[in-house]
C-alpha cells in the first residue's frame, strides 16, 4: 500500500467514513468432551483418529476434571459430551433438567477396577471383599491404620492408602462395590483425579495400597503389582484381565464405562460424526489402551440408540454392580 493509500485510510478510519470488507475465515468446528480420567485414554485415542480422519478440519478438545466435574460442565451445557467412569447421578439428572440438558447414555468398554500393591509386597497377593471393606469403611479411620489389622497374618506395619478423589467414579463405583454405599469411605487417604499420581505412590511405598482404572495398571506392571479379589468365601481369587472381565468371574470390580452426549450437541454434523466414529472404532481402539471393548452387538445397539435419539439413563441416579450392557442399553430411559 501507497504512503498516500495509508493516509487516506488513516484520515477515513479516523472520520468514521470508511467500512473495510476483510475476508472471514470459518471458525474450525470443536467437539468439547471432559470428565473421568478413565475413560480419558480411551476417548483421547478416538479423538486422535478422528481429527486425523477429518485432516484437522474439527477438533476434539478432552479435559480430566474427573466424571463428577465432567457432570457439571455437561448438565450446565458447556461442554459437548461427558466421560464417565460411573452413571450420572439423581442429583446430576435434576441439574441437567433444571438447564434442560438432554442426553444419550452410551456405554463404550469395560474396566476392570483394579486394587494394587507394591511389587515387593508378598502378603496381600490375594484379598477379600471382606478384608477390602474393613479397610476403606468409614469406621477404618483413624483405627485401621497397619496391616495386621485387617487380617494378623499380615505384618505389624503401616497401611498406606491411595485412591481416587472424591469427584471421581471410580471412587463412587470402588464404594459401592466393597463397601456397599457409593461415596461411603474412610477420608484419611491419599486422593487424587489424576491416575498417574496414584501409581507413584503405590509404586514408591512397599506399604501401599491403591485402587484405579486396569488401563494404568496396565501400563505401570513394571512398577505395581495387582492383588487377586475373592468376592466371597469359597470363591477362588481372579485377577483382573479381559478374559475375566468377559467371562464374568472378576466380580465385584468389572464395571462398564460411558460418554453421555448432549442431544442438543448431536445436531451438530461434527459431534454426530464425533460419536458415530467413537461407537464403530471402539472396538480396536479400547484394546489399543489395554481395555475391554464391549460385544459388537452392544456397540451396534448403542448406534441405534444415537440415531434414535433414545434419551436418559438406564439406571435412574443409583449406580448397580454387575448390570450387563445388553440389558442396560435395552432399558427404558429416565430423565
Amino acid at each position: 500500500m501507497t504512503n498516500f493509500n495509508l493516509k487516506a485510510l488513516a484520515a477515513a478510519l479516523l472520520g468514521g467514513t470508511l467500512a473495510v470488507s476483510l475476508p472471514v475465515q470459518a471458525a474450525t468446528p470443536i467437539v468439547t468432551v471432559d470428565g473421568s480420567s478413565t475413560v480419558y485414554p480411551i476417548t483421547e485415542a478416538v479423538a486422535e483418529d478422528f481429527q486425523k480422519l477429518k485432516k484437522n478440519k474439527v477438533q476434539v478438545t478432552v479435559g480430566i476434571s474427573g466424571t463428577g466435574g465432567g457432570f457439571k460442565k455437561f448438565c450446565r451445557g458447556d461442554i459437548d459430551i461427558s466421560d464417565a467412569s460411573r452413571p450420572i447421578l439423581k442429583k446430576e439428572m435434576e441439574l441437567c433438567a433444571q438447564n434442560g440438558v438432554k442426553y444419550i447414555e452410551l456405554p463404550v468398554a469395560f474396566d476392570a477396577l483394579t486394587v494394587v500393591i507394591h511389587p515387593k509386597n508378598t502378603w496381600a497377593e490375594k484379598m477379600t471383599v471382606a478384608e477390602l471393606k474393613k479397610i476403606w469403611e468409614p469406621a477404618a479411620q483413624g483405627k485401621i491404620t497397619k496391616w495386621n489389622q485387617v487380617n494378623p497374618a499380615w505384618p505389624d506395619a503401616p497401611l498406606k492408602l491411595f485412591g481416587a478423589g472424591a469427584d471421581s467414579g471410580t471412587f463412587d463405583y470402588f464404594t459401592e462395590a466393597i463397601v456397599g454405599k457409593s461415596k461411603s469411605s474412610r477420608g484419611d487417604f491419599t486422593a487424587s483425579e489424576d491416575d498417574n499420581v496414584l501409581v507413584q505412590g503405590v509404586s514408591r511405598d512397599i506399604n501401599a495400597l491403591g485402587f484405579f482404572g486396569y488401563a494404568y495398571y496396565v501400563a505401570n506392571t513394571n512398577k505395581l503389582k495387582a492383588s487377586a479379589i475373592i468376592e466371597k468365601d469359597g470363591k477362588p481369587a481372579v485377577l483382573p484381565s479381559v478374559e475375566t472381565v468377559m467371562n464374568g468371574s472378576y466380580q465385584p470390580l468389572a464395571r462398564p464405562i460411558f460418554i453421555y452426549v448432549s442431544n442438543k450437541s448431536l445436531d451438530k454434523p461434527e459431534v454426530r460424526e464425533f460419536v458415530e466414529f467413537y461407537l464403530k472404532n471402539a472396538p480396536e481402539l479400547v484394546k489399543e489402551v489395554k481395555y475391554i471393548p464391549l460385544g459388537a452387538e452392544d456397540y451396534k445397539l448403542a448406534l441405534k440408540n444415537v440415531t434414535n435419539r433414545k434419551l436418559g439413563t438406564g439406571f435412574g441416579g443409583t449406580a448397580e454392580v454387575g448390570v450387563l450392557v445388553s440389558d442396560l442399553l435395552a432399558r427404558e430411559g429416565k430423565h
